[in-house]
């Protein structure tokens, strides 16, 4: 059931998504080469309760952290662990909060120290289709057009577009329908209205589009190796068009 949320709903939402984008503002000063990925697992937990809000992701379906920490050639759902950041490397990192019932979910991938022209683009590139899909989230419009917009864009650049993962509808839980692919054909799918709340994250691979989920359960990696970057947003969609309630300072 794709549900519709009220004024008050969203407002509640954006609380929760705020300090999801405040927590990724906070990190952004410490993403650099020599600090471990456990260091930010753990500053991003003591920084969301002390909000007054949970993290999300924490035990949600066993996952272990408050954040997913996807590095170079992992798109998503990388595990917290002593891996110790180098400079070269682009890492993900997706944080989720719960306050008084309501999910925030956002999404940046950060260069750690002086990356490559390569990975500086793909990283551009996929914040940019990122906007591109929120901007067709509005009324009248179909689940679909976001994900033809986000598709048609990456693809322009010589991209490819994860296909096993997608974005999806959030409130009162942190995944709810409808979910919301990043590729697709136009006005298919459902019909966005007024007081819908998605989770909009395109998930762009530099290489080949084909993905595998690593021996520990969790992690998705690129086949053939090659980087990924991944950006998300939650946003409401008003009568005028998409709100982002995660929009951090990156």
């Amino acid at each position: 059931m794709v549900r519709i949320r009220s004024k008050r709903e969203i407002e509640l939402m954006a609380e929760s998504c705020q300090i999801v984008g405040d927590t990724l503002d906070m990190l952004a000063d410490h993403v650099k080469p020599g600090i471990t990925v456990l260091e930010l697992d753990s500053m991003a937990e003591d920084f969301i309760r002390s909000r007054n809000a949970r993290p999300a992701f924490k035990g949600y379906l066993g996952f272990p952290a408050t954040l997913c920490v996807s590095v170079e050639d992992e798109v998503v759902h990388g595990i917290p662990s002593e891996r110790i950041l180098e400079d070269g490397h682009i890492v993900g990192i997706d944080c989720g909060a719960e306050k008084s019932g309501y999910f925030g979910d956002a999404a940046r991938t950060f260069a750690v120290g002086n990356i490559t022209d390569e990975k500086q683009a793909l990283m551009d590139a996929t914040r940019d289709a990122m906007f591109i899909g929120i901007d067709k989230a509005r009324p009248g419009n179909f689940v679909s057009d976001i994900g033809h917009a986000i598709q048609t864009f990456a693809e322009a650049k010589g991209y490819s577009v994860v296909r096993e993962l997608v974005g999806h509808g959030i409130g009162t839980e942190l995944h709810e329908e409808p979910q919301v692919p990043n590729y697709g054909i136009p006005k298919q799918g459902h019909e966005l209205k007024e007081g819908m709340c998605l989770a909009i994250e395109p998930m762009i691979n530099l290489g080949a589009k084909e993905v595998f989920t690593d021996k520990d359960g969790w992690t998705i990696k690129t086949v053939d190796g090659k980087s990924s970057a991944h950006f998300e947003n939650t946003i409401a969609i008003l009568a005028d068009g998409p709100q982002i309630l995660t929009q951090g300072q990156a």
